[in-house]
C-alpha cells in the first residue's frame, strides 16, 4: 500500500470540552456529489477516532505542496506541544478548526460509520466547503512527501508576434512580405500589424497589410472597433492587451469582446511581477471562464527568473484550463530556452517567439530545435524556418537582437474607438 500515492489531509474535530484536535490522514475519498459525501478511515485505537465517534463532526483540510511541515506536525513527527500553533484557523458550520492556508477544506457531519476491520469508515455529509488557495497539492508515496513529477507535452504550438515589427524598427521594410509569408508558410502564426498607435479607425484600416497572409495571422488592436475591422478584413486572430492591475479592466475588456471571445488572444501586461500575482490570477480565471481563444503571459523584458516562472505557471496553468496559456519568451541573459523548458514542464503548450530573435525574444528556430531534441512535436516546418532565419541574419548589417527592440507594453483597453 505504500506504493499507492495519495494526497495529504489534516482531519480535525472537537473534544467534549470543545478543545481542538487534529491528525494527518491520507485515507480520504469522495463518496457522492448528490448529496455531497466524503469518507475518512481511522484506526479504532486512535484518540481522533474516539472523538469523531462521540461528536459526530470532523473537518478535512487538504494540504498544499509547501505544507509538509504541517503534515509532519499533525502526524506527531516533531515535538510541537501545540499542533495548531503558527497557523490561522477558521470555523464554519460544525465548529471544527479549518486551516485557512490549506488548498481547501470540508466541514462535515457524520451520517454513517461502517466497520472496516481495524478501522472505522466514517462517511460525512459536507455542510461547508472552501477552495481557498491556488497551488499544487502535497503528495504522499512510499513514506515520502512530494509533488507531481513534471511531464513534457507531446505537442507545442508557436506564433511569431515580433518579426514584422522588428524588421520595421530595423528599417528592413522591404523584407516584411517575404519573411511574414515564409513564417506563415512554415506553420507559425505571425503578427502582421500593431494598430495600437492609430489615431483613427481610418488610419488603423490603412495599417492592415492586405498583401500579407491574413488567414494565418494576428493583429494587435486597441479596442473592439479595431478588432471588428481586422476580423472583417480576414485576419484570423485579434490580440489585445489587458492591465489587470486597474480595477474593473478585466470586466470592461470582456464586455468589449462580447461575441468575438473565441477569436481573441488576450495578452496580460507584466504577468510575472510578484506584486501583481493576485490580480493576474484573478484575470486569468475570468478570461478562462469567458472562453477567450488564449491567454498570453509574455515575459516581455526577460525579467522573470526561472524560479518565478515556475511558481507562477504552477498556479496559472490550472486556472486557465481549458483556455491555453501562451508564454512569450524574451532571451535576456540567454535564459529564454531555460524558461521554455520550465514552461513546458509546467503545462504550457503555446509559445511566442521571433524568427532570428530579431526583437530580443527567443529565436523561433532555436525553440523548434530544442523541442525536436526533447521529442516534443510542433506542426511547423523546422527546415524552412531555419533557412529563413539564416537568410534574415545574412542580410543584417548589424546584430538582430539589440536590447532596444522590445515589444511595447500595449494600450489600456477601452470598449470602442472614439
Amino acid at each position: 500500500m505504500s506504493q499507492w500515492p495519495s494526497g495529504v489531509t489534516v482531519v480535525t474535530t472537537l473534544a467534549g470540552d470543545g478543545a481542538w484536535h487534529g491528525m494527518t490522514a491520507s485515507s480520504f475519498s469522495s463518496v457522492s456529489l448528490e448529496p455531497p459525501l466524503v469518507s475518512i478511515c481511522l484506526t479504532k485505537t486512535l484518540y481522533s477516532h474516539e472523538l469523531i465517534a462521540a461528536s459526530g463532526i470532523f473537518g478535512v483540510n487538504v494540504l498544499a505542496k509547501d505544507q509538509t511541515d504541517v503534515g509532519r506536525r499533525f502526524a506527531g513527527m516533531d515535538a510541537s506541544a501545540d499542533r495548531f500553533a503558527g497557523e490561522t484557523w477558521s470555523t464554519d458550520q460544525t465548529g471544527v478548526p479549518l486551516l485557512d492556508s490549506a488548498l481547501g477544506w470540508f466541514d462535515c457531519r457524520v451520517v454513517h460509520a461502517y466497520p472496516g476491520g481495524d478501522h472505522t469508515i466514517f462517511v460525512g455529509e459536507v455542510v461547508g466547503a472552501r477552495a481557498a488557495r491556488r497551488s499544487a497539492p502535497l503528495l504522499f508515496h512510499a513514506r515520502g512527501w512530494g509533488q507531481f513529477a513534471d511531464v513534457l507535452p507531446d505537442v507545442a504550438a508557436l506564433s511569431d508576434p515580433g518579426v514584422v515589427g522588428g524588421l520595421a524598427v530595423a528599417a528592413r521594410d522591404q523584407e516584411v512580405a517575404h519573411v511574414a509569408a515564409g513564417v506563415a508558410g512554415a506553420g507559425a502564426r505571425v503578427r502582421v500589424a500593431d494598430l495600437t498607435g492609430a489615431v483613427s479607425l481610418e488610419e488603423a484600416g490603412a495599417m492592415v497589410p492586405r498583401t500579407l497572409p491574413l488567414e494565418t495571422a494576428s493583429v494587435l488592436v486597441a479596442d473592439r472597433a479595431q478588432a471588428d475591422l481586422v476580423l472583417a478584413a480576414g485576419v484570423s486572430v485579434v490580440e489585445i492587451c489587458l492591465d489587470p492591475g486597474k480595477p474593473g479592466r478585466t470586466e470592461e475588456l470582456l464586455a468589449a469582446l462580447g461575441g468575438i471571445e473565441f477569436r481573441s488572444a488576450v495578452r496580460i501586461q507584466d504577468p510575472f511581477a510578484p506584486e501583481r500575482l493576485d490580480v493576474v490570477l484573478d484575470a486569468i480565471e475570468q478570461l478562462a471562464a469567458a472562453r477567450v481563444l488564449e491567454i498570453g503571459v509574455p515575459d516581455t523584458a526577460g525579467s522573470a527568473t526561472p524560479l518565478r516562472v515556475r511558481a507562477f505557471l504552477q498556479e496559472a496553468v490550472a486556472l486557465a484550463r481549458p483556455v491555453p496559456l501562451r508564454m512569450g519568451l524574451h532571451d535576456r541573459d540567454r535564459l529564454g530556452l531555460v524558461k521554455a523548458i520550465i514552461a513546458l514542464k509546467s503545462g504550457v503548450r503555446h509559445f511566442d517567439t521571433t524568427l532570428a530573435g530579431i526583437d530580443g525574444a527567443v529565436a523561433t528556430e532555436d525553440l523548434v530545435r530544442l523541442l525536436e531534441e526533447v521529442d516534443v512535436h510542433t506542426p511547423v516546418d523546422s527546415a524552412a524556418l531555419a533557412a529563413l532565419a539564416r537568410e534574415l541574419r545574412a542580410g543584417a548589417p548589424t546584430p538582430l537582437t539589440p536590447s532596444s527592440l522590445v515589444e511595447p507594453s500595449g494600450p489600456q483597453i477601452v470598449g470602442a474607438a472614439g
